[in-house]
């Protein structure tokens, strides 16, 4: 079994592939590449990124894209479906207006925001596309930001292409991508962090398919004067997502998929971010609130074992 854990997209990154054959080693090798070109075409850090470029042409008329940052707004688009707008590549603006505008890795104390300055973010829906062109146009203050969904879409990109050599799992910052069983014909084993008590699991998954996602306010986090802060935007008002969750995991049939969904439960809250799985059978969500409770919602694609207290 070959392993190959990286740096990038702001993350620690794993690819493994279980196989033994001359070309897995090289194959793996060759993900930390992949990262790095999508990236350049995805990062809202870099002046120099084709994201960037986008943004900075928002109220100026139709850009043509590369087809990676085209396949991702496709994905960003699906996501906004998924969640009736809850989750939106439009957030940017109000992010960096929460104190999240730079890498966050170099986010320290920042200066509060004035009252009033808070705003709903730029409807998704007022994206202009042209497929045959394979272009987008922003409206004037819409401004992208594609990481959560630029991780999903990256793991379950990278797994298609190493499943090529074998079984394989991506993954992308914690969103997870697995192509199949393992060689063995047994499913992978998934830790899901315990958000109360660092180091710990709260629960294992064994996946033999399909993609999970957490997402959640434990880790990205600061204050912003005497606020304190977390990159969950509820695009409704353009600040910090209030909820009653402190993280969400999902089960779906891919890492994008899991990833706006949990994100979307996390925005929601216990009482109908539940109620929304429920409407999704296709969907299994572990959620975890501020007071410590724990409620799952499981399917058929996997196995669940809570660790008891």
């Amino acid at each position: 079994m070959e392993h190959h854990h990286f740096h990038a997209m702001g993350c620690t990154m794993l690819a493994v592939l279980d196989a033994s054959d001359p070309s897995a080693g090289a194959a793996v090798a060759a993900v930390p590449d992949w990262f790095a070109a999508w990236d350049q075409a995805l990062s809202r850090f870099r002046d120099d990124s084709e994201l960037a470029v986008l943004n900075r042409r928002a109220g100026h008329g139709w850009t043509q894209l590369s087809p990676t940052l085209w396949a991702v707004l496709a994905a960003a688009r699906a996501a906004a479906r998924l969640s009736d707008g809850l989750v939106s590549p439009t957030v940017l603006s109000a992010l960096e207006r929460a104190g999240y505008d730079r890498d966050f890795a170099a986010i320290g104390d920042g200066r509060a925001v004035p009252a009033g300055t808070a705003a709903p973010a730029a409807p998704w829906s007022a994206i202009r596309h042209d497929p045959r062109r394979r272009a987008v146009a922003l409206p004037a203050g819409a401004r992208l930001d594609l990481g959560g969904v630029a991780k999903g879409w990256a793991a379950d990109t990278a797994v298609r292409r190493l499943a090529a050599h074998g079984p394989a799992l991506v993954d992308a910052g914690g969103d997870i991508a697995v192509s199949g069983p393992r060689a063995d014909g047994t499913p992978w084993p998934i830790g899901v962090a315990d958000p109360r008590q660092p180091g710990e699991q709260i629960a294992l998954l064994l996946l033999p398919a399909g993609g999970v996602a957490t997402s959640g306010r434990d880790y990205r986090r600061w204050r912003q004067g005497a606020a304190e802060r977390h990159h969950i935007i509820d695009p409704r008002t353009g600040l910090p997502a209030a909820t009653d969750l402190l993280t969400v995991t999902v089960v779906a049939p891919s890492a994008r998929v899991a990833e706006a969904a949990a994100k979307t439960v996390l925005i929601l809250g216990r009482e109908a971010g539940l109620a929304w799985l429920a409407a999704r059978p296709y969907l299994a969500g572990l959620l975890v609130s501020e007071e410590g409770r724990i409620d799952c919602t499981v399917n058929s694609s996997f196995e669940l074992y809570k660790r008891e207290d």
